[in-house]
């Protein structure tokens, strides 16, 4: 909020942003001492964590956009449709649903059921397939969760 308040307000004096961030810091802080945000509800905790996985998602997101056009234009390109499960290293809800939504944002895969120890996967390939049983998804995953 405090960004698009900057971008539309045009203000840049140096007291206005300093008192701003420290209105900011200072709210952030009682929040959390009065227990108001919770790390479920409210995961200000990835704040720091999530960038780099987002940047990581939004890259096999393209390249399986262009794997599933490829097979779209080319129709004799094989496709082996299949369901799987893949094993859950996460600890929390919120990290589960990460990792499931995750899935289900790369084309040509789908999470179609999620419980504690595993998510059930519907892959249009083998490819697919084997790109979540290497486990890398689940490892970024768990480490913006941070939970130990």
């Amino acid at each position: 909020m405090a960004v698009i308040w900057f971008l539309l307000s045009g203000h840049t004096e140096p007291l206005i942003l300093g008192l701003g961030a420290a209105s900011i810091l200072s709210i952030t802080w009682l929040a959390l001492r009065m227990d108001l945000i919770d790390r479920e509800g409210h995961p200000i905790h990835l704040t720091f964590r999530a960038p780099m996985f987002w940047v990581w998602l939004g890259w096999e997101i393209v390249k399986s956009n262009l794997q599933v056009m490829k097979i779209i234009l080319y129709p004799k390109l094989p496709i082996s449709p299949r369901m799987f499960r893949v094993p859950v290293s996460q600890k929390t809800d919120i990290g589960r649903v990460l990792y499931a939504n995750s899935i289900t944002l790369t084309p040509g895969t789908i999470s179609l059921r999620v419980n504690e120890h595993d998510i059930e996967v519907h892959a249009l390939t083998q490819a697919g397939e084997d790109g979540l049983k290497d486990g890398k998804m689940d490892r970024l995953v768990t480490n913006v969760e941070g939970e130990q």
